[in-house]
């Protein structure tokens, strides 16, 4: 049974979903008065939610926009939230028609919301996951015939990382997801961190200790670790907004403001 607006039944429109905050906050139209409520109550205790995860969303941009240019044009996008305004699939197609983008989240909130949009583009698909099972995300993803690990693929983790607790061996994760991938292969990831953050942040961030999705903060060296013996690009691993920014202008005085890092690694087959 489908719901007035066509989304499926199983979206309950009575409580908020966390997919549907984030899309609010990133300035996307997925999202209901209940969602945008909680959304408010937030960014009154956090005012620079919203911006920082505008902020994570543009370094995404930036970065796909780079793997564009480096001739990727396959995309598996993991913790993608619900598509909304100027996501991988609308960066990526716009420039290369052609390219694909496999999208997993392990909100079925924002699997189901995801679904309905995409409904059409049959370049893109949408998968139920959850980062801290890899091998089943893999599997998954070849079973939707739409990437080939046999060449080059965009792994993106923005934002997503964080919420795997040290418990769950992050690096093997990471280390999995990145044997799957082919020579000239590319992992964007951004993450949040505890460096050059002030106590308010801090104490902003540890927050979610109380929800479902608590945050690992990390350091700038935890966060390289992830990239394993891929090569960094320029400028490495950095404050968001200093990852090639589009404008200088779009960088503050202190370029750390956001509270997390990001960086891009490419996979050189190695001659040894």
């Amino acid at each position: 049974m489908q719901k007035p607006d066509g989304l499926p039944a199983e979206i309950d429109l009575s409580r908020p979903s966390a997919a549907r905050v984030y899309d609010y906050f990133l300035g996307g139209a997925h999202n209901f008065e209940i969602d945008r409520r909680l959304a408010e109550q937030i960014a009154s205790m956090t005012p620079n939610l919203a911006a920082t995860m505008r902020a994570g969303r543009e370094f995404l941009r930036r970065a796909v926009r780079v793997l564009l240019d480096a001739g990727i044009d396959q995309f598996l996008d993991v913790g993608s939230g619900i598509p909304t305004v100027g996501n991988v699939h609308e960066v990526a197609q716009n420039a290369n028609p052609k390219a694909r983008v496999v999208y997993v989240d392990i909100d079925p909130v924002a699997v189901a919301h995801s679904r309905e949009l995409l409904a059409g583009n049959d370049l893109t698909g949408v998968i139920h996951g959850d980062l801290r099972d890899p091998e089943r995300i893999l599997a998954q993803a070849r079973r939707l015939d739409l990437l080939d690990f046999d060449r080059p693929v965009g792994i993106l983790l923005a934002g997503v990382v964080h919420f795997v607790a040290d418990a769950d061996r992050p690096g093997d994760i990471l280390a999995t997801l990145r044997a799957a991938a082919a020579p000239g292969s590319f992992l964007v990831i951004s993450h949040s961190t505890f460096e050059d953050q002030p106590q308010e942040m801090l104490d902003a961030q540890r927050l979610s200790a109380r929800t479902d999705t608590e945050i690992s903060l990390r350091s700038r060296a935890e966060v390289t670790s992830f990239f394993g013996d891929w090569t960094l690009l320029e400028p490495g691993v950095v404050h968001m907004e200093l990852w090639r920014p589009d404008s200088p202008t779009d960088v503050d005085e202190a370029g750390q403001r956001f509270g997390a890092f990001g960086g891009v690694a490419r996979y050189d087959r190695s001659d040894g």
